[in-house]
């Protein structure tokens, strides 16, 4: 593959490879506690194939999965993605577990139990007193965990200036707590801090909100938890390869107890919004070609100037291929999967990520940018499998 060199100006970018007609290489990736080694997985086969995103997106864990790549040069991505994750689960949960689901499904939830009572290193920790039992307006009164540590982790391995220095877009998605709106902090339009991707992953009640000025933030996650509308909302003419990284299936069987219920309806919950995304904009490519061809066929004498500069916008809508890369839960995991950070789990679902990743990019015919008019084609691995 062809290899850039890489420059030590703040501007520069490693390009390494993409496809023809291809300006732009985006990692999307989603929200999901602890299922987020997934997508350090994902990033590994990206970075062993020398596909480097230009920009890295996230909402919640995959914001910090965002800022630990966008905020390493490319030769300390993976240590560092790998420091974090070695970190925040450097807890023994069993000395030894027998092999079976059942023994699996036992030591997982004795995990989940030990990160509800104890929390995670360099992640949160327990407040000392429950916020059931706190005085209101007490620190403690709206939340159980302080992320305190998380902001001392993310000083130590993420190089902050080096997001800001724009050498890869960077952006991450929350949600302001007094107006519920949606918002996304964008290295192009402000200066990115810890607090910035702390906000994204305050998912309450657990987490506390984050203040950033005179605003107080919570995860993105609470309204949508992928941040692909930012980037298909951008308005430039820049053809994508988009590496689009959930943590919840939409797809999955029928529940049979009340905790496949509850896992159910977490993986559909979380996962909605990506489908409602790509949905939503392959409805509006089709809308904005169907206008230009429309228009086409009007005299120009027949145009007003706005309509001219609207037919000749809409004559360059940027082409987008979108690969998503959806974890597949075990069999032997529960609704709790996003909060089991035991070191096992941990290493299984780095190693699904790059499995799944080197798959995908064995399809060559998917890794190319669609033709003039395609507007937005999405290939997703796990179903491709079974429509064979």
């Amino acid at each position: 593959m062809n290899a850039s060199p890489s420059l030590d100006l703040p501007t520069s970018r490693y390009l390494g490879w993409r496809p023809e007609r291809c300006d732009r290489v985006a990692l999307v990736l989603q929200g999901g506690g602890a299922l987020g080694a997934y997508q350090a997985g994902v990033y590994q086969a990206l970075h062993e194939a020398d596909i480097e995103p230009d920009w890295v997106s996230g909402v919640s864990i995959g914001a910090i999965n965002a800022a630990i790549i966008a905020g390493n040069p490319r030769e300390r991505r993976l240590e560092r993605l790998n420091q974090f994750w070695e970190r925040i689960t450097d807890r023994k949960v069993w000395w030894f577990t027998p092999e079976g689901d059942a023994f699996r499904q036992a030591r997982n939830a004795s995990s989940s139990f030990l990160t509800t009572i104890l929390g995670q290193p360099g992640f949160f920790e327990p407040r000392r007193t429950n916020a059931w039992l706190a005085p209101a307006g007490a620190a403690d009164a709206t939340s159980f965990y302080d992320t305190s540590p998380l902001r001392e982790t993310l000083l130590e391995l993420v190089d902050f200036e080096l997001i800001n220095s724009r050498a890869v877009h960077f952006s991450v998605g929350a949600v302001n707590a007094l107006s519920g709106n949606f918002v996304y902090f964008d290295n192009m339009i402000e200066r990115i801090a810890p607090e910035h991707v702390m906000a994204s992953g305050a998912l309450p009640p657990a987490f506390p909100t984050v203040r950033i000025g005179t605003e107080h933030y919570w995860d993105g996650g609470i309204v949508s938890n992928t941040p692909l509308q930012h980037l298909l909302n951008q308005e430039d003419t820049l053809n994508s390869l988009i590496f689009q990284v959930d943590l919840f299936s939409s797809r999955g069987p029928m529940p049979r107890t009340m905790q496949d219920v509850m896992g159910r309806h977490k993986d559909i919950m979380y996962s909605s919004r990506t489908r409602l995304m790509t949905d939503l904009f392959q409805t509006l490519q089709g809308w904005k070609k169907r206008t230009h061809a429309a228009l086409s066929k009007i005299p120009e004498a027949a145009l007003s100037a706005e309509e001219m500069n609207l037919r000749d916008e809409l004559a360059l809508i940027p082409e987008h291929t979108i690969l998503q890369l959806i974890y597949q839960q075990k069999s032997y995991e529960s609704h709790a999967k996003d909060h089991e950070f035991s070191r096992t789990s941990m290493k299984e679902h780095w190693r699904s990520g790059h499995e799944d990743t080197r798959q995908t990019l064995t399809r060559k015919d998917w890794l190319t940018i669609p033709p003039d008019g395609a507007g937005i084609v999405t290939h997703d691995v796990h179903r491709d499998f079974e429509r064979r």
